[in-house]
């Protein structure tokens, strides 16, 4: 990571002169970032999915109340069929990776039976694949403008409409992502 502080628990935003198809216009919430690399999770992309959907096809009974109907979003461009719940709170899951002290993702079938059981955690989000870098191909990126980066807000990660999600990460910043140019360094 070079002298860069790790970036976990941070927004990365794409630059409004990010060509790849795969990460235009987005917002990726990191949840792991090392001198072994980044991973994280886009959380503007919808998917055309729900949860109950996922719950039937993976054989998850609903039982109960109905569990609130959460869409499921594309969050990244790396094994896109692997499923990844954002939560609030931590919770005591079987695979739970923590982001912050109250963030974590987990990738167990133990939070979509909750979820199921209308027991799952507070809030949640749902995405299927995840962005991941190698070390120092994150900070590089960063370097040659291609991204900024701020501190998450749950807000804007639970509360928020995903079309609203890019513009609202940047304003967390000050920025008006219409209002920049791709040109960088030339005075």
């Amino acid at each position: 990571m070079g002298d860069m502080a790790s970036l976990t628990n941070q927004f990365l935003i794409a630059m409004p002169n990010l060509a790849d198809p795969n990460f235009s216009r987005t917002v990726t919430l990191i949840c792991e970032h090392s001198s072994q690399g980044a991973m994280g999770l886009i959380i503007n992309r919808p998917a055309d999915l729900s949860l109950r959907e996922i719950l039937h096809q993976m054989d998850i009974e609903i039982t109960g109340a109905e569990p609130p109907e959460l869409p499921v979003h594309l969050g990244g461009p790396v094994q896109g069929n692997r499923g990844f719940v954002v939560h609030e709170p931590l919770g005591n899951w079987q695979s739970t990776l923590s982001v912050s002290d109250t963030l974590g993702v987990s990738t167990s079938r133990d939070i979509l039976v909750a979820l199921a059981q209308n027991r799952g955690p507070r809030r949640s989000f749902l995405a299927l694949g995840y962005a991941g870098w190698a070390p120092g191909q994150l900070e590089r990126e960063i370097a040659e403008n291609a991204w900024l980066s701020s501190p998450a807000d749950q807000s804007v990660l639970f509360d928020m409409p995903a079309e609203q999600r890019w513009d609202a990460a940047a304003h967390l910043l000050g920025v008006d992502l219409t209002a920049l140019s791709g040109d960088t360094g030339h005075a």
